[in-house]
């Protein structure tokens, strides 16, 4: 494609160059995008003369700033619009050597701007340069996510804090971003934590916050050079902004205590840290590889007295005295709730008492299951309870010798619980499987993997009879259906992926059905 202009009509407008230069220079923007933005005027202004149907193109000379406006018409085999094209025969009854994709262009007089016309083109020089300024301010904060930045609070709009960050740069603190009962007013300085920016056409693109947990995490960063030079590591950070914090540190270096570390001289390096989140508590916890050490030290100040896991469940029961209940627990579960985000653990807080009622509870019920289930005495089932066996499955599946060492039992009474415990799981599972089928459960859920008898009679209770009803549920429908604590989160989504199979090999046939056609 080339330009054909024979003839043009320059109208010289030096003044141009000069404003395009100084917008550029006070917006913080590229000189050509500020003449782009004023073509662009003069070609909608063009056309709001000539027709908004012409194709008419304005161009400023980069170095005179003369302005040359012109309509192209467009020279194509055949003519879908009279207006912006022409015929390549018609084109060659004009000259000779036209060709197809070049232009005919026909240069146009001056435009008067009227008032009407110069407001449109103001319009367009502004938008043109906002957008100009917000994708060089994308550009310049994108890659620093996770800094703290230092701003001017420009105003307070419904709880949300516009700051300027200088350099032409606003960001926002949204009111749920924001430390509860904290006010800013006009000229306030304001530390805060970039968390996320996105290139939007309107509102803001910067967002920052001070409620962000990574915030306090940056702050210590800041005042703690051990942390800084890499010597001590953040591991997690839990917070409930402007009440209370916990933060989990590591050392590298033996010799050097972290938490001590933390805390500086006389309490000033966590000082500097709680004056500036308006005076919000923070416990300082020694992070441990081992969950259960881990976990008494998040609990701080309570003392533990004892902790069970399940490690499947990613559970942990910890024992208080009675007097630490309160403390344990914190003001509304504050303390509770912080040291559970903090270790990624669910942690359930019991008193000694609780505790010692809850095992006598579990003792007599479990006692029950193996009088009822093995037909033994009280006796035997109590020693089977205190050798640790919960269930008739592991009776029923233990080495002979493990039974064998209890005190009291030899090698023919080992013998003769395990027999009955397979005995009794042999007759409940055929229970469990006559209950199922006469609830409607298909025969394709039944040999899914995870999922037991006693799981599979509780689906059909639920109208959960078909691979389709199966594949429809989410995991914590699923869950809730068999029972919290008889599968993980990711048993169910297993189960519930293998239950959806079916879809995608239909799919599979259905494309290779196509394929062959």
């Amino acid at each position: 494609m080339s330009d054909n202009i024979e003839t043009s009509v320059i109208y010289a407008h030096p003044e141009l160059l000069l404003v395009a230069d100084t917008v550029a220079r006070e917006k913080g923007i590229e000189r050509e995008v500020v003449l782009d933005a004023m073509e662009q005027a003069i070609q909608k202004a063009g056309r709001s003369k000539y027709g908004q149907e012409h194709d008419i193109r304005a161009e400023i000379d980069r170095k005179s700033g003369e302005i040359k406006l012109a309509r192209y018409i467009e020279i194509v085999e055949e003519v879908e619009n009279e207006i912006t094209e022409i015929s390549f025969v018609n084109a060659r009854v004009k000259r000779d050597d036209a060709k197809i994709g070049e232009f005919f262009i026909d240069t146009l007089p001056p435009i008067d701007f009227g008032r009407i016309a110069a407001q449109t083109a103001k319009q367009v020089i502004v938008q043109k340069v906002r957008e100009a300024e917000r994708k060089r301010q994308f550009a310049e904060f994108k890659d620093r996510i996770g800094e703290i930045v230092n701003g001017v609070v420009k105003r307070v709009e419904f709880g949300n804090v516009m700051v300027d960050l200088g350099g032409r740069a606003e960001g926002v603190i949204r009111r749920d971003e924001c430390i509860p009962r904290e006010h800013f007013n006009n000229g306030d300085r304001v530390r805060s934590y970039i968390f996320d920016v996105r290139e939007e056409l309107r509102g803001p693109q910067i967002f920052l916050s001070r409620s962000h947990p990574q915030f306090m995490a940056k702050l210590f960063t800041q005042e703690v050079p051990e942390i800084y030079d890499g010597v001590i590591e953040i591991r997690s950070v839990s917070r409930d902004p402007g009440s209370r914090a916990k933060i989990s540190v590591i050392s590298n270096d033996t010799t050097i205590d972290p938490v001590g570390a933390c805390v500086g001289m006389r309490g000033s390096r966590v000082q500097s840290v709680v004056a500036e989140l308006q005076g919000e508590k923070i416990d300082i916890i020694s992070w441990s590889d081992e969950p259960a050490t881990f976990i008494v030290n998040a609990l701080a100040p309570a003392e533990v007295t004892k902790v069970v896991l399940d490690e499947e469940q990613n559970r942990i029961e910890v024992v208080v005295p009675d007097e630490q209940l309160s403390l344990a627990i914190g003001r509304r579960g504050q303390n509770v709730r912080l040291a559970s985000q903090l270790t990624n653990w669910d942690i359930d807080i019991l008193t000694e008492a609780e505790e010692s009622d809850r095992r006598g509870e579990e003792f007599k019920s479990r006692s029950q299951l193996f009088i009822d289930g093995l037909d033994v005495d009280e006796v035997i089932a109590q020693l089977l309870v205190t050798e640790g066996f919960s269930t008739i499955e592991e009776v029923a599946f233990v080495p002979i010798e493990e039974l064998s060492t209890i005190e009291g039992f030899d090698a023919d009474v080992a013998e003769e619980l395990r027999d009955r415990a397979r005995q009794y799981l042999e007759q409940r599972e055929t229970e469990l499987s006559d209950m199922r089928k006469k609830a409607g459960v298909s025969d394709e859920i039944a040999e899914i993997d995870g999922l037991n008898g006693e799981m599979l009679v509780a689906l059909g209770e639920n109208e959960i009879k078909t691979l389709d009803n199966l594949a429809d549920l989410a995991n914590d429908e699923l869950i809730d259906i068999v029972g919290k604590g008889n599968l993980s989160e990711d048993t169910a989504d297993k189960i519930i992926m293998l239950a959806r199979a079916h879809w995608f090999e239909d799919e599979e046939i259905e494309d290779d059905k196509k394929k062959n056609e």
